[in-house]
């Protein structure tokens, strides 16, 4: 019993020290998506969007790289702009950005395991996307498309921010408590639609750096010629990605400890990429698009996926690139000093104290889907007295329903 104790608590520490490690960067990134998607119009957005072609697919990947790192965020808005008129292409090329091409997700990179990964990270987002619209129609017919288009439209849920940072000049958000508060709702909702999958990241990476070397020697090829290797390894990334279920920022740690354990530079590549295919996620991609277009897109997406990051490992190994040098796993996880980290960190801490602040203080829950909204702007029901605050007409109706079927008969 005290040696389970003892792994429990040294697999919570582990877990701890390497949040402590990216926490600033982790709050930085997500104020700067939150500004983003609070004050860049979003029909903007979806105009540019619309229709397909390769100006469609570079401003998709532009406006994704700009946007929130959150996988579940990403299809959201993907699945909105397929509803609009945008291209599969552009559609998904808006996903691939948004969880490979963003800066939060290559500084966490960068300060686990290096620059060379971070630096990959963007280049096999880039080939990713290109092969992806490439390939596209060997995997979806226009058909197929049409009907997921069909199918999208009638699973609208109707979610959204009501913002207003969006129609002010730039001096004007600065100095609006409103736009900072439209900010504030954003970065509350991206940590909420994340924080489970941040933790479980953390979590993993923290047991799984308690295994023994041996573990991942049985789980990766590790001895055999490199073209074996790697391939091997490429294949077992994703599958552990899918079998994870951690997505987003979340599954960076966990690439870190595998590095440390042995898997290749592709094999990491891979994993990290494969975030937009784990199980939950291919569930909303069912929900939304029928089972058909869901099977074909993950089809298309794991293939490549595998391809991206055989084409980096490849360029890097030519360049140089790939490092050659594993950190333990006591450099992986870190450790608290007297350094910058802890004052990056205690600035990262008041800045997400404010904001969560601002957002309880002008905020309220929608009782349908759980969305915090700024109660100056939410749509609003009077109920026996009170009000309630909504996001959208959609969940005020589904509300109203809802209370007209449960309300006891006057």
């Amino acid at each position: 019993m005290l040696d389970v104790l003892e792994t429990i608590v040294d697999g919570v520490r582990n877990a701890a020290l390497m949040a402590y490690e990216v926490w600033w960067a982790l709050v930085l990134g997500f104020l700067v998506s939150a500004i983003v998607q609070a004050w860049v119009p979003r029909a903007r957005i979806e105009a540019s969007l619309s229709g397909g072609g390769p100006r469609a697919v570079g401003l998709a990947t532009a406006l994704g790289a700009a946007s929130s790192s959150c996988s579940y965020a990403a299809i959201a808005i993907a699945k909105s702009l397929f509803q609009k008129g945008a291209s599969a292409a552009s559609a998904l090329a808006f996903q691939f950005a948004s969880t490979n091409l963003v800066w939060e997700l290559g500084l966490v990179l960068w300060i686990l395991i290096g620059w060379q990964f971070a630096l990959a990270e963007f280049v096999g987002g880039l080939v990713m996307i290109a092969l992806m619209a490439l390939g596209l129609r060997a995997f979806v017919s226009p058909r197929l498309e049409a009907r997921a288009r069909e199918h999208a439209i009638e699973a609208d849920t109707g979610h959204e921010h009501h913002s207003v940072g969006s129609q002010l000049a730039w001096r004007e958000r600065l100095r609006s408590v409103e736009a900072w508060s439209d900010v504030a709702h954003n970065f509350r909702g991206d940590w909420q639609m994340l924080w489970k999958e941040i933790g479980v990241g953390f979590l993993l990476a923290g047991f799984v750096g308690l295994l023994p070397t041996d573990v991942f020697n049985t789980l990766f090829v590790t001895d055999a010629p490199a073209a074996v290797r790697t391939i091997e390894n490429v294949l077992a990334g994703p599958l552990i990605a899918v079998l994870s279920f951690v997505c987003s920022i979340g599954n960076v740690p966990l690439a870190a400890v595998l590095w440390s354990g042995g898997i290749s530079f592709a094999g990491v590549m891979a994993f990290i990429f494969a975030d937009l295919i784990v199980l939950p996620i291919l569930a909303i991609y069912r929900k939304y698009y029928g089972t058909a277009y869901m099977v074909r897109i993950g089809a298309l997406m794991l293939v490549t996926m595998v391809a991206a990051a055989l084409v980096v490992d490849v360029v890097f190994g030519a360049a140089g690139l790939i490092p050659s040098a594993r950190p333990a796993p006591g450099d992986v996880f870190g450790g608290i000093e007297l350094d910058y980290k802890l004052a990056l960190n205690a600035v990262a801490l008041a800045v997400f104290a404010a904001l969560i602040a601002l957002t309880r203080r002008r905020g309220a829950t929608d009782p349908v889907c759980g969305m915090t909204v700024d109660r100056a702007k939410a749509l609003t029901l009077r109920e026996r007295g009170r009000t309630v605050y909504f996001c959208s007409e959609h969940c005020r109706h589904a509300y109203a329903a809802e209370s007209a079927v449960t309300a006891p008969a006057p």
